[in-house]
């Protein structure tokens, strides 16, 4: 490794470390594996990261890494489900409407691994479709039906009235 790539390595770490666990938390449903996630993600671009001739587009490159990283553990085990427990899940919302958001949260969670991801680059990140195509490795047709598929799954969950204006394409 050379010592510029390490510096710059470093400072990407310390810049992006909390929002690539945040977006790998709202992938996966739970802390431990979005830093599972997200470490095997940062160790993919440390070693590939001197081989890159340009490095001005790194951060998205990192997310890319991070949510085929995560698709990629969904595929590899299937039979591993989040289970229900009788405990709340880990809040992440602390605005005043903090009950819908876990209902919002909740039903996300429950949704297959791709339209997840879709929906999480997409309106959380507001990642355009072009650029959610180009991290999921999809064409911007897939990301437009999973993210119809996914909001429409997403209404149906929360039922009539919930939430309508905010899962307005």
């Amino acid at each position: 490794m050379t010592p510029g790539w390490e510096a710059e390595f470093a400072l990407l770490y310390d810049r992006r470390q909390e929002p690539m666990r945040f977006t790998a938390f709202l992938l996966c449903g739970n802390w431990h594996e979005a830093e599972d996630v997200v470490q095997a993600a940062f160790l993919k671009l440390y070693l590939v990261g001197p081989k890159l001739a340009d490095h001005s587009g790194i951060e998205g490159y990192l997310q890319q890494i991070v949510v085929r990283t995560f698709l990629a553990e969904r595929r590899k085990v299937r039979w591993r489900r989040e289970k229900l427990t009788d405990a709340p899940p880990e809040s992440l919302f602390t605005a005043p409407d903090a009950e819908d958001g876990l209902v919002v949260w909740d039903a996300l969670a429950k949704m297959p691994a791709r339209q997840r991801a879709v929906l999480v680059l997409r309106y959380w990140n507001d990642m355009s479709i072009d650029d959610v195509a180009a991290a999921l490795g999809c064409s911007t047709g897939t990301v437009k039906s999973q993210s119809s598929k996914g909001l429409q799954t997403l209404r149906h969950r929360l039922g009539p009235g919930f939430g309508h204006s905010r899962l307005e394409v």
